[in-house]
């Protein structure tokens, strides 16, 4: 059998994850695929935006159960355990149904999943090589964007992968401040858009870019909201991050993202590469009826990172990650600009594929952030898999 035959196409595995009838061929209502995720560190000091205080604590510990329903429809669960306070709280991350037999490469989700914006959005916490997201999504997405909603996917009939969708949520976590319950919010407040296109490079290299736009109808500040919007600021950082809701909103939102992975003739088990990055930019955030003296310097939000993480043996990995949050902070009746910038280096050894314990060095630095000092942080992490564990994402 040649080397291309044998060869793992990336492409396959994107497709493969949009038909979850791929990865749950083997379940059904009688035999589901059950599994958890333990996740557990030590940090030296508290990152901003971010759900993991310092000392030692869990992260988010998940349990899944997913199984075909019949040759129509499979379906997901997955709770996440998580500490805050001292508290055990459980929250649903997910629950839906997705269609598995529609003509012409249409599919429909419904139910409360994760987003398909960006690269790594649709991807759980367990499955990325740093231990925290990148400030831009913990500073626009909550970390992570799920929510109640329903999406149609389209998978084109091309050579290169392409697919796009559009999806509509309630989007409570994405709305702007509204401290004394005045406004009246729209039931059905975040519309999304997205595009992603990938293919192979000879036998050895992969690609896929994708670009984003989320409009959400209450995120823009209302005039009624300065000076409140202050104070949820200054010490909402730490609950903001606990619901997992944004920090910085806006009307709307517009997202590119990019990944690239190399291995020797596809074959990520002994030594691979992936470069990654994204870019968002969250605009239209100011009340309509500002005072033009009171205005920001720019209306809009942005922010970026670019990682790289090489696998050069089969148990050891490094990944170096930079990124940045630029935004604008409501004080009163004015707006401050903001900045953070992170760089991160992690060293991960991985038993097998179900388990790893990462090393991980931060240095970040913030500009007219409340609470927030220029600060080194080592973090010492474990993710263990158990159960039945479908394949990660491209």
């Amino acid at each position: 059998m040649t080397v291309l035959n044998t060869r793992i196409s990336l492409v396959a595995l994107a497709c493969a994850f949009v038909s979850p009838s791929l990865l749950a061929e083997d379940s059904s209502l009688t035999n589901p695929a059950i599994s958890a995720v333990l996740n557990g560190y030590y940090q030296t000091g508290e990152r901003p935006l971010a759900e993991s205080p310092d000392g030692f604590g869990l992260g988010e510990t998940e349990l899944a159960l997913s199984a075909n329903i019949d040759d129509m429809f499979y379906g997901k669960v997955t709770a996440v355990v998580e500490m805050h306070d001292g508290d055990t709280e459980l929250n649903l991350e997910e629950a839906f149904i997705q269609t598995m037999a529609m003509p012409a490469g249409f599919s429909i989700r419904g139910g409360r999943f994760l987003s398909d914006i960006g690269y790594l959005n649709n991807q759980h916490l367990h499955t990325d090589s740093f231990t925290d997201r990148p400030v831009v999504y913990r500073a626009f997405l909550g970390g992570h964007y799920f929510d109640d909603g329903i999406r149609f996917n389209y998978v084109a009939p091309t050579d290169l992968y392409w697919t796009m969708g559009v999806e509509a949520f309630k989007g409570d976590s994405l709305r702007a401040a509204d401290e004394h319950g005045e406004r009246e919010f729209k039931k059905v407040g975040v519309y999304t858009l997205y595009s992603k296109i990938g293919g192979d490079i000879g036998d050895n290299s992969s690609w896929q870019a994708g670009l984003s736009y989320l409009r959400n109808e209450n995120g823009q500040v209302t005039a009624h909201e300065e000076g409140e919007h202050e104070d949820e600021h200054d010490h909402g950082d730490e609950h903001a991050g606990h619901s997992h809701a944004a920090s910085y909103t806006g009307k709307n939102t517009y997202g590119a993202d990019f990944v690239y992975k190399w291995a020797p003739n596809g074959n990520y088990k002994y030594q691979n590469l992936t470069v990654s990055g994204e870019y968002y930019r969250v605009s239209d955030f100011t009340p309509v009826d500002l005072h033009p003296e009171d205005a920001p310097s720019q209306d809009y939000h942005q922010g970026w990172y670019l990682s790289s993480v090489y696998q050069f043996t089969p148990s050891w990995s490094a990944g170096v990650r930079y990124g940045e949050a630029d935004t604008q902070e409501l004080h009163g009746d004015h707006f401050h600009g903001q900045k953070l910038k992170e760089s991160e280096v992690s060293l991960a050894w991985h038993s097998s594929h179900f388990s790893t314990v990462r090393f991980q060095y931060t240095n970040q630095k913030g500009t007219n952030f409340d609470g927030i000092e220029d600060d080194n942080i080592f973090t010492i992490q474990y993710i263990m898999s158990l159960g039945a564990h479908g394949a990660h994402q491209f």
